[in-house]
């Protein structure tokens, strides 16, 4: 079992940067692909960006590509979601997920590992 914890969250105006930190307990992390999505209000939850196991690859969202940046610090088990140039649209719940199962890691449904998710709020 993992247990997840989002932090870093909060109301930034258009054009300003956040940091999210996704800790997790239980297991290291090291063993686990782990993956932010985002939840806009209203709407189904989204791929935002992912990272492999040993932070060699990383892949993201179309929407946030140049602008986010997603790191591991597996001795802290700890994974970060650096947005910086962020827009209104931006605005969402973010979660952490892992438990990866193998299938399309753009999809939620492909983790078995979520955090409570904290809140992004980007004001125009």
């Amino acid at each position: 079992q993992v247990q997840l914890v989002e932090s870093g969250g909060g109301l930034v105006q258009a054009g300003g940067s956040l940091r999210l930190s996704c800790a997790a307990s239980g297991r290291t992390i090291s063993n686990y692909r782990q993956t932010w999505f985002r939840q806009a209000l209203g709407k189904e939850r989204e791929f935002v960006a992912t990272i492999s196991r040993t932070g060699a690859l990383t892949d993201y969202a179309d929407s946030v590509k140049g602008r986010f940046a997603i790191s591991r610090d597996n001795a802290k088990n700890t994974v970060y979601l650096q947005m910086n140039s962020l827009k209104f649209d931006d605005t969402a719940v973010y979660y952490c997920a892992a438990g990866y199962t193998g299938s399309s890691y753009y999809m939620s449904a492909a983790y078995g590992y979520w955090g409570q998710g904290t809140q992004v709020t980007v004001s125009s």
